[in-house]
């Protein structure tokens, strides 16, 4: 009887010590995601106001174009919009460019468009200066 409660002593601080490493983890993937949300997401930048837009050779895509204000501290950005014309798929960002007034939009084929100089494979590939 004495060896098990020995052992059942020796196991309390192990199981202590991993809640305390799963809630620290937990903790800090919460911090992770809510900086990446408040700093990074690209789906919570200001709308802007229209500037431009340009539909694919196919017509399947629309790249609509906004510039953005950001206050008197900040310069001007260029926000483009990839809009889906077949299906139900919800218009995404994937450009997103500090310093810009402008935006000069190309579609080189279907799939892929230059804006401002950055070329961008569709629907996948995005433009976010924040992480150049």
């Amino acid at each position: 009887m004495t060896t098990y409660l020995k052992k059942e002593k020796n196991k309390a601080p192990k199981k202590a010590l991993r809640v305390f490493l799963v809630i620290c983890l937990l903790f800090t993937g919460v911090i992770a995601y809510g900086v990446y949300w408040a700093f990074f997401d690209m789906n919570r930048l200001p709308k802007g106001e229209y500037l431009i837009e340009k539909t694919s050779p196919g017509g399947h895509y629309t790249l609509k174009a906004y510039l953005t204000n950001r206050g008197a501290t900040t310069s001007y950005a260029v926000r483009g919009e990839l809009v889906f014309n077949e299906g139900n798929k919800k218009a995404k960002n994937i450009y997103w460019n500090e310093r810009e007034e402008t935006a000069n939009i190309t579609w080189t084929d279907n799939d892929t468009v230059e804006i401002n100089g950055h070329t961008l494979n569709v629907p996948n590939d995005k433009f976010d200066f924040r992480h150049q």
